[in-house]
């Protein structure tokens, strides 16, 4: 592999700064978080250090929108984007005393420079799934909103004289009215995206194929794999839903039972458990599993986890199948 000029960026709301890594000394870089800004400091590096476009990976922590002003630069130039988790960076740097965005920007730079062999570079293509991703964070800020509002005209009523309840209900009620066209609206246009994308609507058609599983768990995994890219393995998803379970054990004075993972998308994780109740309540394969592994005094949570984690499993097998689910599939190598 050619040899590869590394470049960390740390990224805020209005400022970005930027570390060169070099054998010599490392050049630091700070600037607005504007594509003009961005793409005027990184040409005159490139042209300063003599750098090849093709051979340069920048690498930057994922911080939502923040993100899209270098991710429009790096497309326009042609270089190799590379978003990481901050988590992962951080886990990954070793012990770290002190803080600061110029010192996070060469830790960022450093870590790519030992984990390339794991990078992912950004896609370009994508970016319906970034729109998908976008219009999915507004909706679930305004259905947090309307249940807000809509808990507040259940829970007073009766505790307030009933001309200021039915005025505060009146207005209230308008409010969530309001908020249910905005959020249907949203869907709509999620909806429309997914068709637009061959790729993504045979992908959605597969997923909700499966019974007890319906658009949203559909949606939320396409979006949460980028499309089935982001994640290839059906046990990393289950980490990053919040199913796997692990070990925790250490020598000979440390024992546990196995237990998943706080480190999860739990919006994700109760989606996932309602698909599994639904499925016990269909009468099928899962209901008697799910009987079956009672009956033999498993634990009724531990049960419904291993169901959630085998519905992951089978939208992955499904997915790199190309092929809709099947009650009674037989393998035509068998």
């Amino acid at each position: 592999m050619k040899s590869k000029t590394f470049i960390g960026i740390d990224i805020s709301k209005k400022v970005i700064d930027l570390c060169l890594l070099d054998s010599e000394e490392n050049t630091f870089i700070h600037c607005k978080n504007e594509i003009k800004a961005i793409t005027k400091n990184l040409k005159q590096l490139f042209k300063k250090k003599s750098l090849n476009m093709e051979e340069v990976v920048i690498c930057a922590e994922y911080t939502g929108m923040y993100i899209y002003p270098l991710i429009k630069v790096c497309q326009s130039l042609g270089v190799n984007l590379w978003l990481e988790s901050g988590a992962t960076i951080k886990w990954s740097s070793g012990l770290q005393r002190g803080k600061n965005d110029k010192v996070d920007s060469e830790r960022i730079a450093v870590y790519a420079s030992r984990f390339i062999d794991k990078a992912t570079f950004y896609t370009y293509h994508d970016e319906q799934l970034d729109e998908l991703a976008y219009l999915n964070s507004e909706r679930e800020l305004l259905k947090g909103d309307r249940a807000k509002y809509k808990s507040q005209i259940k829970d007073q009523k009766g505790y307030m004289p009933s001309s200021v309840y039915k005025s505060k209900k009146a207005r209230l009620s308008s409010q969530v009215r309001h908020l249910s066209k905005s959020i249907d609206e949203i869907e709509a246009k999620m909806s429309e995206l997914i068709k637009e994308n061959e790729q993504l609507q045979g992908q959605y058609e597969i997923i909700t194929s499966i019974g007890g599983i319906g658009r949203q768990i559909a949606m939320q995994t396409i979006i949460a794999t980028r499309g089935f890219t982001k994640f290839t393995d059906a046990r990393k998803f289950c980490c990053h839903v919040g199913v796997a379970p692990f070990a925790y054990t250490s020598g000979s004075s440390q024992t546990s039972r196995w237990k998943v993972s706080q480190r999860a998308n739990k919006k994700l994780k109760s989606l996932f458990h309602l698909a599994a109740i639904s499925t016990i309540r269909m009468n099928g394969e899962f209901t008697q599993y799910y009987e079956r592994k009672v009956g033999e005094g498993k634990n009724k949570m531990s049960v419904i986890n291993a169901m959630r984690s085998k519905l992951i499993h089978r939208i992955f097998a499904l997915v790199r199948d190309g092929r809709m689910y099947e009650e009674k599939y037989l393998n035509s190598l068998v």
